[in-house]
């Protein structure tokens, strides 16, 4: 059941679609990284304005290091983290589309602390575009049927029920130190030493 599911994801990103999937922190919306018209579907679906960057989920390190320039630094301290509930902010390489980044070119990367949600990433072949499909960070539990009456447009949504809502640490790692941009699931403290 699980495989098709899966399945079923990736040809819904392959033609364009917007879906919900779980993350290790909250239900993340996101589509294809390839298809510039799906990008601009989750902007209008969040009524993002487009100064706000959207992140990507990766697959893991190997996959990070085609969209991002990677440190030694960074790569020891990812290497440590990952999968897990943190977003890093990197300077993202020319496979990343101008849409995706910031004005200083930079990329947020996570890589969740989920199977489902990395199968799916595996299987499309190339990263996610995500944002999380919550109404606000203020929200206490990530609820599908919640999401689904928010967002009726989205083309598919891979649900496991109700997630705990906490947002992902984001850290930043185009400086040396990296810092912490927001404190969120991930700890700090690990973060810290390294």
């Amino acid at each position: 059941m699980r495989g098709k599911a899966i399945q079923r994801a990736v040809e819904a990103l392959r033609s364009g679609g917007v879906i919900v999937y779980p993350t290790d922190t909250v239900y993340g919306m996101g589509c294809d990284l390839l298809n510039p018209q799906a990008i601009d579907r989750v902007y209008f679906l969040k009524r993002m304005p487009r100064r706000k960057p959207l992140s990507l989920i990766c697959a893991d390190l190997a996959q990070i290091a085609e969209y991002a320039q990677l440190s030694n630094t960074a790569y020891r301290l990812m290497k440590r983290l990952l999968p897990g509930p943190y977003t890093f902010i990197l300077q993202a390489t020319r496979l990343v589309p101008r849409v995706m980044m910031t004005k200083q070119r930079t990329v947020g990367i996570r890589v969740p602390d989920n199977d489902l949600c990395l199968s799916l990433v595996r299987e499309l072949g190339n990263p996610l575009v995500n944002t999380s499909a919550s109404g606000s960070e203020d929200e206490v539990v990530s609820d599908p049927e919640a999401i689904q009456e928010a967002y009726p447009q989205i083309d598919l949504m891979l649900e496991t029920g109700l997630l705990r809502s906490e947002p992902s640490t984001v850290l930043d790692l185009t400086k040396d130190p990296p810092t912490v941009l927001r404190e969120g699931k991930g700890p700090v403290d690990e973060f810290l030493s390294i």
